[in-house]
């Protein structure tokens, strides 16, 4: 039954300017996250070229993003700076990047006290507005103020549109009291701005490599970071899967090579990506080209460092917004309960594969042409223990075996080199992790004629080196394998 409000009493009840500021300062931006939000204002506005520019002054160091886009009026620039100016209820283009209206706001406020906007519609002047914390802390009123740099109020005077959004008193980046000269401080802002690059290269690669935008950063254009490395040859591509019926929403995964079967290291090395190859795996969620979530296994799974290799992206129409719980910063998505299933189900397919590539270090074990793979490990289980033991039938180790007739120590030099190469270390990892099985303790099992045999020789040498019983038997007990068969030596 709907109120009828007006028989209801009413009370104001407007939030204090100063207090709301700073709200909106601690909704948990990162700088990167920051500046990819204005970015996106840039692409809806029609932009084909943006420019990330920074401007090191200490204390009163200067970030600007611009763009060639369909800019504003006055009445236009004065609602894109009013918070909330877009519900995210209503209903938006298919290329629209926004949803809370506040974009703009929180992501500037977030980094910054001055938020400055120079704006330029086609047949119109240029207009600027800014807000000022400092002023509202002051005033405590929800008021711009028409203010802008000195240096950029002719910024867009020799342009048909565009918009350009103005970062001064940086507070959250370099502290206001830090000197110029600081190098540490210096060298500090520039690898938070690398950090920032390379985030732009990730969130909208897709942009890039269609060439819909170009993004500058100074003079120079960015380069895509594709997450799934498709131009690798080696890399493999899943069958694609939609989620959900009628949703629009899709996924399909990627195993990327081991580095073994790269096409050279620098590939390798950038295929690690911003946090390093363990953390880079997991669903990579989009929503209209956008990147919104990297490397992140939306709660089904831990991060492991077998399934590093394993990438799964999903496209989203932004229709599911609600659905899948798009934060303001559009870095947090929670798919629907509904999904979860379908989700662990794809991704358990895709992890199998992909923990498959990382165990074999890349190498196809299939038989080829009439050829079996020859492995120098071999997996042995055995009373619900596992082991791995060396091939006995391997044509190499045969080879070494001939080899010993003639050259023994050589033999033995080479046994042992390969086999030191060779130890699998990163299938050893995922069984201990995995297997339901016990690992089978060392020499549990060995046969203790041999061991016997093997003592009594050793034994008898150390005596007719002039070591007297006692001494032989603590020797013999403080080498490995032997240290397991101590009652074995004191019956020598």
């Amino acid at each position: 039954m709907a109120l009828d409000y007006d028989n209801i009493r009413k009370q104001s009840a407007i939030p204090k300017a100063s207090s709301m500021i700073e709200t909106f300062r601690a909704i948990g931006y990162s700088l990167e996250t920051a500046i990819a939000d204005i970015i996106d204002n840039s692409i809806s506005a029609g932009a084909k070229n943006i420019r990330l520019n920074r401007f090191w002054r200490g204390g009163k160091s200067i970030i600007t993003i611009g763009d060639d886009g369909c800019g504003m009026n006055n009445e236009e620039l004065v609602q894109s700076l009013c918070p909330g100016g877009q519900n995210p209820l209503d209903d938006r283009s298919a290329t629209d990047l926004g949803r809370f209206g506040l974009g703009l706001k929180t992501a500037s406020f977030s980094q910054c006290r001055k938020l400055s906007v120079i704006s330029r519609k086609e047949g119109y002047s240029p207009v600027y507005w800014s807000w000022d914390l400092d002023y509202i802390a002051q005033s405590d009123k929800w008021e711009l103020i028409q203010w802008i740099p000195d240096e950029f109020k002719h910024a867009l005077d020799d342009k048909k549109s565009g918009t350009i959004v103005i970062w001064t008193d940086l507070d959250r980046v370099v502290p206001p009291e830090t000197s110029e000269t600081n190098q540490n401080a210096q060298e500090k802002f520039s690898h938070s701005l690398d950090r920032v690059k390379r985030h732009l290269e990730m969130t909208f690669h897709r942009f890039l490599e269609n060439k819909s935008i170009t993004i500058f950063w100074g003079e120079h254009p960015i380069e895509p970071w594709n997450p799934f490395f498709t131009d690798e040859p080696a890399t493999q591509n899943r069958p694609e899967e939609s989620i959900g019926l009628g949703s629009g929403a899709k996924m399909k995964g990627f195993i990327l090579p081991h580095r073994n079967q790269f096409s050279s290291e620098e590939a390798y090395k950038r295929a690690e990506g911003i946090n390093g190859w363990s953390a880079q795996q997991g669903f990579y969620v989009y929503r209209g080209n956008r990147l919104l979530l990297a490397g992140d296994w939306l709660g089904l799974f831990r991060k492991e460092e077998h399934y590093k290799l394993v990438r799964i992206q999903i496209d989203l129409p932004n229709t599911l917004d609600f659905d899948w719980q798009i934060d303001i910063k559009k870095s947090k998505a929670y798919p629907p309960s509904k999904c979860l299933e379908q989700l662990r189900s794809y991704a358990n397919e895709v992890r199998s594969a992909g923990c498959e590539v990382y165990r074999h270090r890349g190498r196809i074990l299939k038989q080829k042409a009439g050829v079996c793979f020859q492995p120098l490990w071999l997996e042995k289980k055995k009373d619900n223990k596992w082991s791995f033991v060396v091939n006995r039938d391997h044509d190499m180790i045969k080879h070494i075996k001939k080899m010993a007739e003639v050259k023994p120590e050589q033999a033995i030099e080479t046994l042992l080199k390969f086999i030191e190469e060779a130890i699998p270390t990163e299938t050893i990892y995922i069984d201990k992790a995995h297997n339901d099985a016990e690992q089978k303790q060392p020499y549990s099992d060995m046969d203790t004629n041999l061991v016997m045999s093997m003592l009594a020789t050793m034994y008898e040498n150390q005596l007719a080196q002039g070591m007297s019983d006692v001494q032989a038997k603590a020797y013999l007990k403080s080498i490995e394998p032997f240290n397991y068969y101590e009652d074995i030596i004191d019956e020598l």
